[in-house]
């Protein structure tokens, strides 16, 4: 009976995705025509979950996409209106298989924060701790499923049609972006992630760096309470200033505890923006939602430390060494060719990033994107392709880039002896 129900709502779900996408082409024939990036990005916002996701791969995946499309779907929302608190309710009943008011003495009715897959709401637990409850919405997966194996079968189809479109696989793209997108569907591995993470600060004996805890007791697939942090993001230096006499310490201890956690830990947090770093009240630094996580093989780990190494020192035949043994290509590259596009674009970075200008969010994520696809695009233009790990370890190197532009300035990253994964 399952598979009929959810078999129906397969249909009925192909059936809205037509349905938009026959409106965005009226709205086309009509006159209604913004540049073609535009354009897709606005009709992944009206389709969904799946899309908005699948925006953000874009938007995250310089090495796969055209420049203009990772630029456009920097400004693909995943901010979509709440859901009614009683359908949150029955949800959280449903999973925890009993009366909530034996789990929760109270649970905020009014969402933290509601994206395309779950909402967050505060609470407090009958034991007394201040949590927060991540739900998963209803039918998000069902719909992620079937949206997938539409464009799988899409990518397929034109991969057939144009075998010439792209030597990167698109229904290859669309079986990475189905395992980290059903990865994010799955509180259990969430809820292990933290955990592993939490044995790994244990491990190093690093007590200046936090995650939520989980209570297991009232988390599952589908909802996850965790811990409630109370703090500041880590770009608020009037905030940290508070909580912290040494705001350059607090950011080294960021920076220390993901490089530890290239090495030493299962895998890094692949989404170090500034909402996911706080600066707790207590001066620690917690690091929240492991949704989004990268594993790197130790022989790809050694080429980017070697790049990291080769930056450091400005030796640009070592940054192109580094590069090539990171990509994948089908001819020959000349180090030396590399090496002078390289020091080219560096000469360039220099003159971009100057520190007296007043810090941006929204400018610091264009900087980030814009020298990470400038880099990638140099190793492109010389016939390498990347692995997307690659683009997603270089973009947190460069958020962390712009946090010491915020909060230490006059900080020389790769003389500074504190930072310990740099020497």
């Amino acid at each position: 009976m399952g598979a009929v129900t959810n078999g129906i709502k397969g249909a009925f779900r192909v059936g809205q995705t037509l349905s938009v996408l026959g409106r965005t082409g009226l709205n086309w024939v009509r006159g209604d025509r913004p540049p073609t990036p535009k354009l897709l990005r606005q009709t992944f916002e009206n389709l969904g979950a799946t899309y908005i996701k699948l925006g953000q791969f874009i938007a995250s995946s310089p090495t796969f996409f055209p420049k203009e499309y990772v630029e456009e779907f920097q400004y693909c929302l995943d901010k979509t209106p709440s859901l009614p608190f009683g359908v949150i309710k029955r949800i959280i009943r449903e999973e925890l298989g009993r009366p909530i008011d034996q789990v929760y003495s109270e649970i905020d009715p009014v969402a933290l924060a509601s994206a395309s897959i779950a909402q967050v709401h505060a609470a407090k637990l009958v034991t007394g701790e201040d949590v927060v409850i991540k739900v998963q919405k209803p039918g998000v997966e069902n719909i992620l499923l079937t949206d997938l194996n539409f464009l799988y079968l899409s990518a397929r189809i034109l991969e057939t049609l144009a075998p010439k479109l792209s030597w990167t696989s698109l229904s290859g793209i669309v079986e990475e972006i189905q395992q980290t997108m059903m990865e994010e569907c799955d509180f259990i591995k969430e809820a292990n992630n933290l955990k592993v993470f939490r044995e790994f600060l244990l491990n190093t004996h690093n007590d200046d760096a936090t995650v939520p805890r989980v209570y297991e007791q009232c988390s599952t697939r589908r909802i996850l309470t965790m811990e409630r942090f109370y703090g500041v993001p880590l770009t608020d230096l009037e905030s940290i200033r508070g909580f912290s006499k040494d705001p350059e310490r607090t950011l080294i201890t960021a920076m220390n505890t993901w490089f530890a956690s290239l090495t030493q830990c299962e895998f890094f947090h692949a989404d170090v923006h500034a909402g996911n770093l706080m600066v707790l009240k207590d001066g620690r630094v917690g690091f929240i939602d492991f949704g989004i996580v990268g594993r790197i093989r130790p022989d790809t780990w050694q080429a980017v430390s070697d790049f990291i190494s080769a930056i450091m020192v400005g030796n640009f035949d070592g940054m192109a060494d580094a590069m090539i043994r990171i990509g994948v290509t089908r001819r020959t590259v000349r180090v030396d060719e590399l090496s002078a596009d390289l020091q080219r674009l560096y000469r360039q970075m220099d003159r971009m990033v100057p520190d007296d200008v007043p810090y941006e969010m929204g400018q610091a994520e264009d900087d980030v994107n814009n020298i990470l696809m400038d880099m990638v695009k140099v190793g492109e233009s010389h016939g390498l392709h990347f692995p997307r790990e690659f683009a997603l370890l270089l973009k947190q190197f460069l958020y962390f880039d712009r946090y010491v532009h915020i909060l230490a300035p006059e900080m020389d990253v790769f003389m500074d002896e504190r930072l310990t994964m740099l020497h």
